[in-house]
């Protein structure tokens, strides 16, 4: 039964590689993320879940049973993160029973948590400018980080040190240390129960999406340091600041890849593009400030050995010319919006491509409409290989019989 287990997971990261290498495989494989469905599904709410690891693997595994997919996405990173946020007194979520009802899913604060005449700090230290400035600001119960002294000026015993000190001695910073220590251990109960799914998900025969998070400079930018309408500003204001940060966070979004995909010992490497796309930017801008660090990013990480896996969140037809760009048969892009059709025909040779069955229908329409966007997408984007199927976004919101519908869906229709 083990050997069995062995070889159908071998099968299964076997199939995702050959779908990646653009080969044409045995069938259409079918991914997706479940999101809080299971929970929901199980007559949980989204709260319990966020706040019960026990209650999260119970509906968790329910669903991952009962649909079997090719590969399965870790829930425990993204989702079991109340006592977390709590001890933190997070700023930058709002989150059900701390600002919305239980029932609802997370919902992020869009701000300016680095104002615009912060470039210079940010772009002298970036370190230092996120531990006393961004992380005070985005974490109530930090605000002692502030009073930090710069480690840059705690040099030696006749320079920093004798005095350097003092500020650790103040009940605020104190307060942030022992936070912190909280902080550590509920990071510490995450990752437990992350490692735990994996390898129990392993010992069943089922490969885990992604083994590491990361992001494309800009947005990375945009999303927590300027904001949407600051980072639009800066494209006219200081465009040449904007540029540098980019290239100031390229590294650290690397070594983010990196080290997580080390820890997880899963080469697949998660990428949601936010900003990059039609609707806010136009394509000028996106040759100029989006897309050199995050090719390079993607080139980086392909170098390193890993397979960067960008979720276009939106529609992004217009740029498929510009991000073809890039060592083929090394990635997987997943389409929320995009034309599947242009895309397949965009990118046939160079990236796999994966979604986008619209959660508009898996939300409020019929099996029989399910199916038949299946077999559209199969015989579109799924020609010749090179596909994933999957929804357009996470299926938070998606009836069970048109989930159900999906699934069946791909596995009878999708053998080449």
């Amino acid at each position: 039964m083990a050997e069995d287990r062995a070889e159908l997971y071998r099968k299964r990261e076997k199939l995702f590689e050959d779908v990646v290498a653009l080969r044409k495989p045995e069938k259409v494989p079918i991914m997706v993320s479940f999101g809080f469905f299971p929970a929901l599904h199980c007559g949980m709410t989204i709260e319990e879940a966020m706040y019960d690891p026990e209650k999260m693997w119970e509906s968790q595994w329910k669903i991952t049973l009962e649909f079997n997919q090719d590969m399965e996405q870790n829930p425990y990173a993204l989702r079991f993160l109340g006592p977390l946020l709590d001890v933190l007194d997070f700023r930058q979520l709002k989150w059900p029973g701390r600002g919305l009802p239980p029932d609802v899913t997370y919902q992020f604060v869009e701000g300016e948590y680095m104002a615009a005449e912060e470039y210079d700090h940010f772009l002298a230290d970036p370190s230092d400018f996120m531990m006393r400035r961004y992380l005070p600001r985005i974490c109530g119960s930090l605000k002692g980080l502030e009073s930090f002294p710069a480690f840059t000026g705690l040099v030696t015993y006749a320079m920093g040190l004798p005095f350097g000190f003092i500020p650790f001695t103040t009940p605020e910073v104190i307060a942030t240390l022992e936070a912190m220590v909280k902080a550590g251990k509920e990071s510490l109960r995450i990752a437990s129960y992350t490692r735990r799914f994996s390898e129990e998900a392993r010992e069943l025969g089922i490969p885990i999406q992604t083994g590491a998070m990361t992001q494309a400079p800009f947005d990375t930018l945009g999303d927590y340091f300027r904001g949407t309408k600051g980072l639009m500003l800066d494209m006219y204001r200081r465009p040449a600041k904007v540029l540098a940060a980019c290239e100031k966070l390229l590294p650290i979004m690397f070594d983010m890849a990196v080290r997580g995909s080390k820890a997880s010992g899963n080469p697949r490497v998660f990428i949601p593009i936010h900003k990059g796309l039609d609707g806010f930017m136009s394509i000028e801008q996106f040759k100029k400030f989006f897309w050199p660090t995050l090719k390079d990013l993607m080139v980086a990480l392909i170098d390193a050995g890993l397979t960067p896996c960008p979720f276009w969140e939106g529609n992004c037809t217009t740029r498929l010319e510009v991000i073809k760009d890039i060592p083929p048969g090394k990635a997987c892009y997943k389409f929320e919006a995009t034309d599947m059709v242009k895309a397949k025909e965009i990118l046939r040779e160079t990236v796999a491509i994966r979604g986008n069955l619209p959660l508009s229908i898996l939300a409020t329409g019929t099996p029989e409409q399910v199916r038949e966007s299946v077999k559209r997408l199969i015989d579109t984007a799924g020609k010749d290989g090179g596909f994933i199927m999957d929804a357009s976004t996470g299926l938070d919101d998606a009836h069970y019989d048109n989930i159900k519908a999906m699934f069946e869906a791909t596995r009878e229709y999708g053998i080449y």
